[in-house]
């Protein structure tokens, strides 16, 4: 499932010609591009849609939607475990200095 999850821009940079930004989802960071809000600002919230901030949001709509997709499992299912994934990268790369 791909959903389209609210998160907190945490800094703006530009990178090679184009406006990124970190953003927190409840505990997963990750890059998003920001091209389609351009006017977006650190400690704003926006919707996020396959890497891409699409729509403004309010603090406290993307809190609740936040803590509802948290209840439902549903960050998991989207993010994943992160620490599984450290773990996963870490296996695998002692794995290829053991080759």
């Amino acid at each position: 499932m791909c959903l389209a999850v609210p998160g907190r821009v945490l800094e703006i940079a530009e990178r090679d010609g184009t406006r990124m930004a970190v953003v927190d989802f409840g505990g997963v960071v990750k890059d998003v591009c920001l091209e389609y809000l351009p006017d977006l600002k650190v400690g704003e919230y926006a919707i996020v849609h396959v890497g891409f901030a699409l729509q403004r949001l309010d603090e406290e709509s993307a809190r609740r939607t936040l803590q509802l997709f948290e209840e439902l499992g549903l960050l998991q299912e989207e993010f994943g475990d992160p620490w599984e994934a450290a773990a996963a990268a870490a296996s695998s790369a002692r794995q290829e200095e053991e080759r």
